[in-house]
């Protein structure tokens, strides 16, 4: 009787494995399904939650600082509805990068027991983050009746761009945090001053003419969330997409995209010894 061996391991450390993750592809539903259970699990107000957050900043920074950016910068549209489709965005990377950095010290007990893509679990954090985005786009649709804005229909073509490149720069960050906390358990602390930072250092709140600083301003189009923002606002009739931006934004996001990938599957061969 002749007697077959198999071999589990995973795919080549250049190789994003997209055929493994596609094989696995029920455990993207399970993973994303239990902790979106978890994170509302016991509360009262439950997925309310991923509306009243975007809202609550949008209002404070409204009363702030919304008069002297909107007089600064000649902005075409409310700064309520420029805040929120910058806070809706950010939720997707700030939500998404958070979770997936923690995520694989959060799932040690599994990633001990049984092999599967390991990529699985980081993907399927920034996954929650893109359920949550959705619940709160409801309110953000219901805003631009309210206010009367005109919308740029041709624009919304570019919206799932937009999602796609915060997408992207959440896994490069997020799967390179991750790979990084398995090893170094300091990450869990720098991650929440990097998400505050971050957020000032990206135009969700501001446009990226606020500056006159050339030299900011180049900074700021290498963001690569600068890009998902430009066209995210395209929506609006009389903004005027700056499409240098989101070239620029984009070549960023894939860098760190590739980044984050490559070095998650260079590491993750110990992952189970560490976590």
């Amino acid at each position: 009787m002749q007697v077959m061996e198999f071999e589990i391991k995973p795919q080549g450390k250049l190789s994003i494995g997209l055929k493994e993750l596609w094989d696995y592809r029920e455990l993207f539903c399970f993973f994303t399904w239990r902790d979106v259970k978890v994170k509302y699990k016991q509360t009262v107000l439950g997925f309310l939650w991923a509306i009243l957050q975007p809202l609550f900043m949008t209002l404070v920074f409204t009363i702030f600082i919304g008069d002297s950016i909107i007089q600064k910068t000649q902005l075409p549209i409310p700064y309520p509805l420029f805040a929120l489709s910058g806070m809706l965005l950010w939720g997707i990377f700030s939500g998404g990068m958070s979770n997936a950095a923690n995520s694989m010290v959060s799932n040690a007990n599994i990633i001990k027991k049984i092999y599967f893509p390991r990529l699985i679990i980081p993907i399927s954090s920034i996954l929650v983050a893109l359920v949550d985005f959705f619940i709160a786009f409801i309110i953000f649709v219901l805003l631009l009746f309210i206010y009367k804005v005109e919308i740029n229909y041709l624009a919304i073509a570019f919206l799932p761009l937009s999602i796609l490149i915060t997408c992207l720069s959440a896994m490069g960050c997020g799967t390179l945090l991750a790979a990084l906390n398995i090893k170094y358990r300091d990450v869990r602390y720098i991650i929440p001053f990097m998400v505050q930072g971050l957020l000032f250092l990206t135009p969700v709140l501001y446009p990226i003419n606020i500056s006159s600083n050339p030299i900011a301003q180049f900074i700021l189009k290498l963001n690569p969330l600068s890009g998902a923002l430009e066209l995210m606002r395209g929506l609006f009739v009389g903004y005027t997409i700056n499409y240098e931006t989101v070239l620029i934004s984009l070549g960023t996001s894939l860098v760190l995209f590739i980044v984050g990938i490559l070095y998650f599957r260079k590491t993750e061969g110990y992952f189970a010894d560490l976590a």
